[in-house]
């Protein structure tokens, strides 16, 4: 049971950190310049994590496995982090902004997960993608 809740605990944590972090960029700082110091800090904390936790392996043997999921996903993580920096910067809310774009996504991912991966699209599933899609109209009724 831990093994199956943790991962999850840990993205939640790590989501509330994500976004107070986020918000707290000053505005005078170039989003680009502080991701630097973002993903230099990443890459440092993997490196030691790959050699503390790893099965002494040899990172260039790891690198060899590499397809182009990791490529791509340097380029999407980039867009994510400087798409929040931007969307706190034009003024939206962490209390919202969060809840706004996790229910568009969610609507999306059940798409793609019905497209790509062939994951049954229950009703269940649209029913809860819908409530949540009605939701956004509440959330942002000034």
């Amino acid at each position: 049971m831990f093994s199956y809740i943790w991962p999850i605990a840990l993205v939640v944590l790590s989501n509330v950190a994500y976004q107070i972090c986020t918000k707290s960029v000053p505005k005078e700082v170039d989003p680009f310049a502080s991701l630097t110091v973002t993903y230099l800090i990443g890459a440092v904390i993997s490196l030691v994590l790959f050699f503390a936790l790893g099965r002494g392996g040899s990172l260039v043997r790891e690198y060899q496995k590499l397809n182009w999921a990791p490529f791509v996903l340097g380029v999407v993580i980039t867009g994510l982090e400087v798409g929040w920096i931007y969307a706190y910067q034009a003024g939206w809310q962490v209390s919202t902004g969060f809840i706004v774009q996790s229910a568009v996504l969610a609507a999306v991912l059940l798409a793609v997960g019905y497209v790509l991966y062939r994951e049954p699209m229950t009703w269940n599933k649209i029913v809860g993608v819908i409530i949540c899609l009605i939701g956004l109209v509440f959330i942002n009724l000034k």
